[in-house]
């Protein structure tokens, strides 16, 4: 079946069953009622799904967090947000549209909204360059971060991409440059700023539009500072051991929240965002609005100085003293 992820496969397969009953009720009649049995598959379905989603491994995740169908920035400037006016170009060389941003409303909060963007298919994501922004990219979205700050507006961005764009291009425009401005420029935005991970939280790419004072993650999103395949092909020298990385890694929402290197963890329908958009929206909506209004009562000094903290506190370390020789 067309976008089912392996460990899925017990929930299709019970899923056709069901609709074969349904289609041929007649080829059922040995003693027991056709309803009887929908309702036993169902239930069957209903409990198999709460197994599997809720002892999800860090790889399942990811593959949710990569899932085709899963909701992006623009999916959820429909549902969480309204009034949203894109904004485009960075005024120094193009438009990458695998940055969106523009004005929002969240509730009564007039907002500067900013994502990461992929495509559904093979012509959008082309467009999007498959959400991995060029150096304009950054650069639009740093124009549109003091434009907010302008005229005092919060500043949320969603962050979904694999990373920044590697290419020659990319290089010759100077992507590192243009992230590094992005890291040092968001760390002195006077207006309240949240960053969300949405599905993928890959590196620099990520790391562009995510400093912020608060940094919440969606339940099946990850944020790492590389992807499994590129850490498994530099320690196991094999891509194939993804899933070991993954785990090593620890870069599943649970995880960074226990690191405290995100601040809130939203939780999503059971199965991924992607099987009910609309409610993943509301329920993102209502973790934002808490955080931002929060965030608002804050005196400016007190949320400077808290946001260069928790950033200066990443990355702790022990180091083990050397056993003294006998």
């Amino acid at each position: 079946m067309k976008n089912q992820l392996d460990f899925e496969k017990p929930i299709f397969e019970l899923q056709s069953k069901l609709e074969e009953l349904k289609r041929h009720p007649e080829a059922h009649s040995l003693g027991v009622s056709f309803e009887e049995e929908i309702k036993k598959i169902e239930v069957k379905i209903a409990e198999t799904r709460k197994q599997i989603f809720s002892n999800l491994t860090a790889w399942q995740r990811v593959q949710l967090a990569r899932h085709p169908k899963r909701p992006f920035s623009l999916d959820y400037l429909r549902t969480t947000f309204t009034d949203f006016h894109e904004l485009h170009g960075d005024r120094l060389f193009a438009e990458d549209r695998a940055m969106v941003g523009g004005f929002a409303c969240l509730g009564e909060h007039r907002v500067m909204v900013i994502g990461t963007q992929k495509g559904r298919d093979t012509k959008e994501n082309i467009l999007r360059n498959f959400g991995s922004a060029h150096p304009e990219g950054y650069r639009k979205a740093l124009r549109l971060m003091r434009m907010a700050e302008k005229f005092g507006l919060p500043i949320i961005t969603l962050i979904d991409t694999a990373g920044a764009y590697p290419g020659i291009g990319a290089e010759e425009r100077h992507i590192a440059e243009a992230i590094a401005v992005n890291l040092r420029e968001m760390m002195l935005l006077e207006v309240p700023t949240i960053a969300v991970v949405i599905g993928e939280g890959g590196s620099g790419g990520a790391l562009g539009i995510g400093v912020a004072d608060r940094v919440l993650i969606l339940e099946n999103a990850y944020y790492s500072v590389i992807s499994p395949e590129g850490c498994a092909a530099i320690l196991w020298k094999d891509r194939a051991a993804a899933a070991k990385a993954a785990e090593a890694l620890k870069i599943t929402a649970r995880n960074l929240l226990e690191l405290k290197l995100v601040d809130e963890v939203v939780p999503e329908p059971l199965g991924g965002a992607h099987n009910d958009i609309a409610a993943t929206g509301a329920t993102l909506k209502q973790h934002l609005l808490g955080q931002l209004e929060r965030l608002e009562q804050l005196p400016l000094a007190d949320r400077l100085k808290e946001r260069y903290a928790r950033f200066r506190a990443h990355g702790h370390f022990v180091e083990k003293q050397p056993v003294a020789a006998a």
